[in-house]
């Protein structure tokens, strides 16, 4: 069927056709109600097919585009690339997570350094460019724009760091009219003085009518604001509704936490996106942890809205329905990704309903209207916490169907064997830490986590084929070894130098990702080794107060003096002293703050190599109908670590798949920099191309001027820092 409907939609667009039947009129107004329902904007019928992020408002990541297909897609070649022009070359290279949208043949996207860009979709050109942010200002990581019209109004909706700002779709202007000067301050009306904190939005707000619906991303630390959703008027900026993601006193799920916790709890927000159905008026969002992830003697209870499928008017922001998949959160297991909007038969008939893909390796298949399992979910037992004053939920959902498309458990024989001192390096580790599978809390002694803080499933989310209601779904088998320490003695500092202070600073706040040796894990965590020589001290500071990239905002988190002492320590500044209330030092009376200091760090053997055997990176074909996975294949490859004659290793992966009407599965966004496509019914692979840079972005597809194109945002180079654009068509 979505075959004859392109035909049809492509003749038409070409004017192929002098005369027009019946059944032609039929099946154009099935493709252009479709379309519609899809409620990115109502442009979406015409001459464009991925209007917004992850092609529509249900977050399918499906294209019904069909002129690239199993038979020709070998012969995939080069359109065009567009190279973005943010930084010299010199630079340190941005990583680039935008999903293009494609709206009457323009494309519109973002840079790693939070510049838009308005791009003849058809020749790669540039229409405009309109930069968001002043020099110096950090970029945080942003996956894409929104985009509105009422009449000749054609707006591009984008946040750039703690701001939501509209630009003429036409020009590339900020529009004065919307907000204060064009902007809105996302600080402001969450709780906390808008002063002391610092919000964003990683992933594009959705649009319902003339609202703009938004989350936050919050610091996953001690003293996080809350992540409250919120409706913006597309037109004047003003705000329409708010949702408090942690209850206030008289509200639903206040219960689920102590009497005062709505006063200082953060968290609990929507990061990795949200979907609509505009026929029912409703908006579904994934929602993360509540902070702090690791201990939580400060938020007893199962804590609603965190880690839930939350169901809300989408006109009003009234309560509809929610679905916890992690009770009192322990592990950082935030939801991350869009819920997919799908269609699954069961019992003879078409249920709608929101498939969530978890970082667990779970997907939960709830009923779009009540939220209720559509497989059994069963409340299982699970280990309790040892930590002092822990409280954790005596039991976890679990899902009987589908059954988990990543590992979960692991044992001595899944360790890796590169040496025997690795080997058994490896396996002591194991011996030594605490492990009882799944939801093993973390613990003093050390505990091995699986799946870990990167999935499981990650923010590229899954791609939902609503011919087959199979769903695609990249998933990442990452072992990590938690280590839980009380922050305040772990890191002391051994005098009131500005330099040693700074030192036990970045230890407590920053060694998790960058490291203690401020090496990083490029490009996810770049080195800060001669930081000196990248960027100034002012840049610096403003960095650590605003965040940029992966890293959070930590204004308001440390104080005044301890920004400087970080400076000191990261420009390697020696001499100056500090006050004895922010050298690290306590007189007994704070509360103690147990932290995760090895977080995001995949568990390796002592040279280096992974600990767990492979594969560590799949792509799984779901079949939503009847919960049984179609085929499951490792997806992507470490040479070096290969086995002769061996299968390939899989790699960690952060982008989603796209599916199309074609018969194929594309994705990337892997360290061997490859873009690959798949039989959608087999998972063979048919097609691929080695891109310049490690990808972190999902793909899109569009048809414009006659061909259909593939395209997707690229990493950037030591030649071209900002990174680029790169589309692909058939010859």
């Amino acid at each position: 069927m979505s075959s004859n409907i392109n035909e049809s939609i492509h003749l038409s667009k070409l004017g192929m056709r002098k005369q027009t039947s019946i059944r032609d009129l039929c099946w154009i107004t099935i493709a252009l109600a479709s379309l519609c329902m899809a409620g990115c904007s109502p442009t979406d019928s015409r001459e464009n097919t991925w209007s917004c992020y992850k092609a529509d408002a249900h977050s399918s990541s499906y294209s019904s585009l069909d002129q690239i297909n199993l038979s020709n897609v070998s012969q995939l070649e080069s359109a065009w690339t567009f190279q973005m022009h943010d930084l010299p070359p010199g630079q340190e290279p941005v990583s680039s997570q935008s999903n293009p949208i494609i709206v009457d043949g323009v494309m519109y996207a973002n840079s790693g350094k939070q510049t838009v860009y308005a791009i003849d979709a058809a020749t790669g050109k540039e229409i405009w460019s309109c930069k968001t942010l002043d020099e110096g200002q950090p970029s945080a990581a942003s996956r894409g724009v929104t985009y509105w019209e009422s009449g000749d109004d054609k707006r591009i909706l984008y946040s750039s760091g703690n701001y939501l700002m509209a630009i003429d779709a036409k020009t590339g202007k900020i529009i004065p009219s919307f907000g204060t000067h064009g902007k809105i301050n996302l600080n402001e009306g969450v709780r906390d003085d808008p002063q002391k904190i610092s919000v964003s939005l990683s992933t594009p707000g959705r649009i319902f009518k003339d609202l703009i619906i938004i989350g936050l991303r919050t610091p996953d630390l001690y003293g996080a604001p809350p992540g409250y959703i919120r409706a913006y008027n597309c037109s004047t900026g003003k705000l329409e509704w708010t949702f408090h993601t942690i209850p206030l006193p008289g509200e639903p799920g206040y219960e689920t936490w102590p009497p005062d916790a709505y006063k200082h709890a953060g968290g609990a927000n929507c990061w990795a996106g949200l979907s609509i159905d505009m026929a029912r008026g409703m908006v579904f969002l994934a929602l993360g942890s509540p902070s702090y992830d690791y201990y939580a003697i400060d938020r007893k209870g199962e804590n609603l809205y965190g880690n839930c499928v939350l169901a809300l008017d989408a006109a009003t922001g009234h309560y509809k329905w929610h679905f916890q998949t992690v009770h009192h959160d322990l592990w950082d297991y935030d939801l991350p990704a869009p819920p997919n909007l799908v269609t699954i038969k069961k019992d003879g008939k078409d249920i709608d309903a929101v498939a969530q893909v978890t970082k667990h390796g779970f997907v939960f298949v709830l009923d779009r209207d009540t939220g209720k399992p559509l497989y059994p979910v069963e409340e299982r037992k699970v280990p309790a916490s040892n930590m002092p004053g822990e409280e954790a939920w005596p039991t976890q959902p679990f899902p009987v169907k589908p059954k988990a498309f990543v590992k979960q458990s692991m044992t001595e024989d899944d360790l890796n064997h590169y040496s025997e001192a690795d080997h058994k390096a490896t396996l002591e580790k194991f011996r030594s830490v605490r492990y009882e599978g799944l939801f093993t809390p973390p613990d003093l002694k050390g505990t091995l986590s699986l799946p870990a803080t990167r999935g499981g499933a990650n923010w590229g989310g899954a791609a939902y084929d609503p011919g087959t209601s199979f769903l695609y779904i990249r998933g990442n088998n990452l072992p990590e070894i938690q280590t839980i320490v009380d922050l305040d003695k772990h890191f002391a500092a051994r005098d009131n130098s500005m330099f040693e202070t700074g030192r036990a600073t970045y230890l407590k706040h920053c060694s998790s990702c960058h490291g203690p040796e401020k090496k990083g894990v490029p490009p996810t965590f770049p080195s800060l080794v001669n930081l000196k020589d990248k960027m100034g001290e002012k840049e610096g500071l403003e960095k650590i107060r605003m965040g940029g990239g992966q890293m959070p905002a930590f204004k308001g988190l440390v104080t005044a003096d301890e920004e400087q002492a970080i400076i000191a320590f990261l420009y390697d500044k020696k001499g100056g002293q500090v006050t004895q209330a922010t050298s690290g030092k306590t007189d007994g009376t704070k509360p103690v703050h147990y932290g995760n200091i090895t977080g995001y760090r995949t568990w390796s053997d002592p040279s280096g190599n992974p600990a767990m055997k492979g594969p560590w990176g799949t792509l799984n074909a779901l079949n939503l109908s009847t919960g049984e996975y179609v085929w499951q294949i490792p997806l992507a490859n470490d040479e070096k670590l290969q086995e002769k004659g061996g299968p390939i290793t899989g790699l960690l992966g952060r982008s989603g798949p796209m599916v199309t009407a074609g018969g194929l599965v594309f994705i990337s966004g892997a360290e061997d920099k490859k873009l690959w496509a798949f039989d959608k019914s087999t998972g063979k692979q048919v097609w691929e191309t080695t891109l310049p840079a490690a990808n972190n972005a999902n793909v899109c597809s569009f048809f414009v001027a006659g061909k259909q194109f593939v395209a997707l945002s690229v990493g950037g180079t030591k030649e071209n820092p900002s990174g680029s654009i790169m589309a692909f068509k058939l010859p």
